[in-house]
């Protein structure tokens, strides 16, 4: 099956865009021997960021069908991808809006699935886009810049029991309550509108102990409930593995225990199934798909040492049957 490339995407800019590495993919090689694309078989990748994954199930024969909700991913994406032709198509799109471009398209089944959770490097070194705990930046954090909610009117304006709940289930920063506090008291004077100006008020708040800047765990959560990224995966999971076809694939990448936990569904698909992690488990009558992946597959040391983010990836896989 072959679609044509949305023109929106690809200007002459974006084409004439200097090499440089957008974001290094991780689990790369486990992931396509997994996935086992057929040539001509259609991938979905959901979370496309730089292209590594796509262009790796590209050069692997398959078809694909890349989407990602942040603009700048997708013009480096859809320059590096562009000698594939109509072997690849992109769309502005969360994965979790994944069926309405299925349905678009007019395509009914896929063959495989992939997301690749998390933030990229690129978003990260990028201080304009508001992630990073060392360059300052506007406090945006923004993955999607059409989403109304910026981190800057979470910190302002949110209570500081939201800030703790926030910080701590998302976070799962331990100092949660202290940070909270501090946050409010110190925005009565002076508005967070900057990220290193956070940064360096957690800082204060709780010390520096260890490399780990003391904020990163704040800095996550504040992320993930702007982008809203565990709801994304609870609502696009299921229509994912719903749109395979029978010895079709699915393979997520996580990178914390929040996403994980979520994930791991894949791992009891045909036992007792949770709608959200904190709710009771619901029988799951369809019993549609067998783990590939007993034990999450995680990086190896070499690639540990030379990309130091995939410290902490896990890779699940599950089949669709009949």
């Amino acid at each position: 099956m072959r679609f044509a490339p949305d023109p929106l995407l690809i200007d002459e800019e974006a084409q004439a865009m200097e090499e440089f590495t957008y974001h290094r993919p991780v689990l790369v090689t486990e992931t396509i021997e997994l996935l086992a694309p057929r040539p001509g078989s259609l991938i979905l990748d959901g979370t496309c960021g730089g292209g590594g994954h796509s262009e790796a199930l590209l050069r692997a024969g398959a078809d694909v069908l890349a989407l990602d909700q942040d603009p700048d991913a997708l013009e480096f994406a859809s320059a590096r991808l562009k000698s594939f032709g109509s072997h690849v198509t992109l769309r502005r799109a969360n994965f979790r809006e994944a069926e309405r471009v299925l349905d678009e398209l007019g395509i009914a089944q896929i063959r495989g699935a992939l997301l690749d959770l998390g933030v990229s490097s690129r978003q990260l070194e990028n201080a304009s886009r508001g992630f990073s705990l060392v360059r300052n930046g506007p406090l945006d954090m923004r993955m999607d810049p059409r989403r109304e909610l910026t981190a800057a009117e979470v910190v302002n304006s949110y209570t500081e029991e939201e800030l703790r709940k926030i910080f701590r289930e998302l976070g799962e920063e331990p100092a949660a309550r202290r940070i909270a506090s501090q946050i409010v008291k110190m925005r009565k004077e002076t508005p967070f509108h900057e990220t290193l100006s956070l940064a360096k008020a957690i800082e204060k708040t709780v010390g520096r102990h260890g490399r780990r800047h003391p904020a990163t765990q704040v800095f996550q959560a504040l992320r993930m409930k702007v982008n809203d990224e565990l709801g994304a995966l609870e609502e696009g999971l299921l229509p994912l593995t719903n749109r395979l076809e029978p010895g079709g694939r699915i393979a997520v990448i996580t990178f914390h225990s929040l996403e994980d936990r979520i994930v791991k569904i894949i791992d009891v698909w045909d036992l007792p199934l949770p709608q959200k992690p904190l709710e009771q488990p619901r029988a799951n009558p369809d019993f549609s798909l067998r783990l590939i992946t007993p034990k999450p597959v995680e990086p190896d040391a070499v690639e540990q040492r030379a990309n130091p983010r995939a410290r902490s990836a896990k890779l699940r896989v599950a089949e669709r049957i009949e």
